[in-house]
């Protein structure tokens, strides 16, 4: 059997921005936008001043910077901080197909890296971070989606890294040897594990930044001629024997690398909140508007949902949850929207976690499992409510909002930006926000990528 890490390789390493199609290139630039939005308002998430503090003691030379404050440190600390505060709030995109969100890992690593090559008179061009961002996400996503087998090991994290070594990769211009001596390092310190979602614990986010760190660790080795294990997707210890129960058709899926750009099959997430908790919300929005009821009319809610979305975000509500945990609680969520009539970055903050309002509400809640015989599958949903009077009205979701066939407007995407900008430590003033959106707009042109990072905490490059 021919290595299928020979192809995957073949892809990053010939990928060019000028053969991308204008569709693909538009969505780069997209999901670039929310990613840095996400980002600055992630700095205002749980640990990470704390976060930083511990990363400056793993290495203090000034090769890159945070997001939002500009803190200086090495570049695997800075990759490791900014995925962080990417997946943090849980408001980063996500590929519901593959059952990740990639762009984490993959900014995280990348404008760590190309911050420190800057400092080094190598300067990263805004025309190859489109290539580089493009099959990073083919890398990544192609990992969860050539397997159906249960999600056992948190995929931003474990497949995640891939992505970002590949991005690393197309940016340093590898040739095939070096691009798989870089997925065998990267294999070599893959990581990531569901106990800290089930536990709410915001290590979650962490594992994200183990393998963005991770990803410039693997460049460095590949660099240096430092020889990786090849045969990591399908070996005897490969990564589908040993993290997806050996459950895959990678093969079925090679042909369609290079053609169907898996960028374009990317979610928004509208809320700061777990993608499987959006169904909730979508379907008791559009039953409201459509019916005309008000919350406290409300007797009982049912969400019926595939195994995956019951399993991870079907958890009881507890007292005085922490905020990973209530994000990643679908009666919490829905509690939250009753109450406030949107889901946002402050309402999993102190004391609206102790919301005694959200609380009754969430209380209505049942979530049940649906006879969906896809244990990835995020949809199709039912949400269903009871009023007072007995009354029962359901709604059907096929594509949660967010989805790229029930995607946001592209002036919600610019709200969505701006709101996260107001939520970070410094906020961005509105003339800094445009500054910003205009960069990216005009990516292409730009001839330093790392000064989109001094861009993200309102300076002038």
């Amino acid at each position: 059997m021919t290595n299928p890490l020979d192809q995957v390789a073949a892809h990053v390493v010939s990928a060019r921005t000028e053969n991308l199609p204008p569709e693909v290139v538009a969505k780069a630039k997209t999901f670039l936008l929310d990613t840095f939005g996400v980002g600055i308002a992630g700095s205002s998430g749980t640990g990470v001043t704390e976060l930083i503090n511990v990363a400056r003691g793993w290495g203090s030379e000034p090769e890159a910077s945070i997001l939002a404050t500009g803190e200086k440190m090495c570049a695997q600390s800075a990759a490791l901080v900014n995925a962080y505060q990417i997946h943090c709030l849980e408001f980063d995109c996500v590929h519901e197909g593959a059952v990740l969100n990639p762009m984490a890992t993959i900014l995280g690593a990348v404008m760590a890296w190309s911050e420190r090559q800057a400092t080094r008179g190598q300067k990263v061009h805004g025309n190859d971070l489109i290539a580089a961002l493009v099959v990073g996400v083919d890398v990544s996503t192609m990992l969860g989606i050539v397997t159906d087998s249960e999600l056992r090991f948190f995929r931003p994290a474990t497949a995640g890294g891939f992505g970002a070594a590949a991005a690393i990769g197309r940016l340093e211009g590898f040739d095939s040897q070096q691009m798989k001596d870089a997925f065998g390092a990267q294999y070599s310190q893959t990581s990531g594990t569901l106990q800290a979602h089930v536990e709410g614990s915001p290590m979650l986010g962490m594992q994200v930044g183990f393998n963005a760190r991770a990803a410039i660790v693997s460049a460095d080795l590949a660099l240096a001629g430092f020889r990786g294990p090849h045969d990591i997707l399908t070996g005897q210890y490969g990564y589908f024997r040993l993290f997806e129960q050996d459950n895959h058709d990678i093969t079925a899926f090679l042909p369609s690398l290079g053609r169907d750009w898996q960028i374009l099959k990317m979610s928004h997430k509208p809320y700061p909140s777990g993608r499987l908790t959006h169904g909730a919300i979508d379907g008791l929005e559009q039953l409201m508007h459509q019916h005309k009821f008000l919350p406290d009319d409300i007797s009982a809610i049912t969400a019926r949902v595939p195994p995956l979305v019951h399993r991870l975000v079907g958890r009881p509500m507890i007292e005085n949850p922490e905020a990973n945990y209530a994000k990643l609680c679908l009666a919490f969520v829905a509690g939250t929207f009753l109450e406030r009539g949107h889901v946002n970055v402050p309402d999993f903050r102190g004391e609206a976690l102790n919301d005694p309002a959200v609380n009754r509400y969430a209380q209505l809640v049942t979530v049940e499992l649906d006879n969906n015989s896809d244990l990835n599958a995020l949809n199709p949903q039912q949400i269903s409510v009871q009023l007072n009077d007995g009354t029962i009205h359901a709604c059907d979701l096929t594509h949660v909002y967010g989805h790229p066939d029930n995607p946001l407007s592209q002036e919600e995407n610019l709200a969505k930006f701006k709101r996260c900008a107001s939520y970070s430590t410094s906020p961005l003033s509105l003339e800094a926000q445009d500054k910003l959106i205009t960069a990216i707009a005009g990516l292409e042109a730009i001839d330093d990528i790392a000064h989109l990072m001094v861009l993200s905490r309102g300076a002038t490059p």
